[in-house]
């Protein structure tokens, strides 16, 4: 293939154009989870698919969805505190131990992060976006506290049941969905707190992935 044909690098996987911007984990769950690994997809490079896929221009864009990303999910937890505390040199530091893959170096800075007044047994709000493969929505996202008004810390499966009852089974039937996170399913009686804690995304993010349950 000539230089002058190649456009712009994509992949896809059964047809379905993957976001680069979605974490690999999160792609994997969301379209992959029941395939043989390793993960078999395939590279593009021409007919780059304009209405499905953001462009890709540099690795500085990727580092600059990465960041938003970070101080989003830092505003819903201390109101952009901790983030706006950090000098420059903490951020590309967060993104240097990322891209190298250097997780002492990452975590010096992401544990700051993730830490919370003792008195308030939590972030203000937890970040999550969840992700279904039954809908055309990209993600569902609203503001949700991990301690209730009474004091109790709420779980998982509060928050499906408040921002997407859809997926819970009903009282007297089967489960048609399982829900997804890195690759496991936690127990929707998990503390959202915990989880936000501790199977968060890079980007601190707990992005949760809604599959329909395999019938095999």
């Amino acid at each position: 293939m000539r230089q002058e044909d190649i456009s712009e690098i994509w992949f896809e996987y059964e047809g379905t154009p993957l976001k680069w911007h979605y974490p690999i984990g999160l792609l994997f769950d969301l379209l992959a989870s029941s395939s043989a690994l390793p993960w078999n997809i395939i590279v593009h490079f021409k007919s780059f698919p304009e209405k499905d896929l953001l462009h890709c221009p540099s690795k500085d864009a990727i580092e600059a969805h990465f960041m938003s990303c970070v101080k989003e999910a830092d505003a819903l937890k201390h109101k952009s505190q901790v983030i706006n505390e950090m000098q420059k040199k903490d951020h590309k530091q967060l993104w240097m131990g990322l891209q190298n893959d250097r997780f002492d170096q990452f975590w010096a800075i992401n544990r700051k992060l993730m830490e919370y007044p003792a008195e308030e047994n939590g972030f203000r709000y937890i970040p999550f976006r969840i992700y279904q493969t039954t809908t055309e929505r990209p993600f569902i996202q609203k503001l949700f506290r991990p301690v209730a008004a009474d004091g109790q810390l709420q779980t998982l499966g509060d928050l499906l049941r408040e921002v997407c009852p859809s997926v819970m089974a009903p009282e007297d039937g089967e489960r048609k969905n399982q829900v997804m996170i890195h690759g496991i399913e936690p127990m929707l009686e998990t503390p959202l707190q915990w989880l936000s804690e501790h199977l968060s995304y890079p980007d601190n993010f707990l992005h949760i992935s809604i599959i329909p349950q395999p019938t095999d």
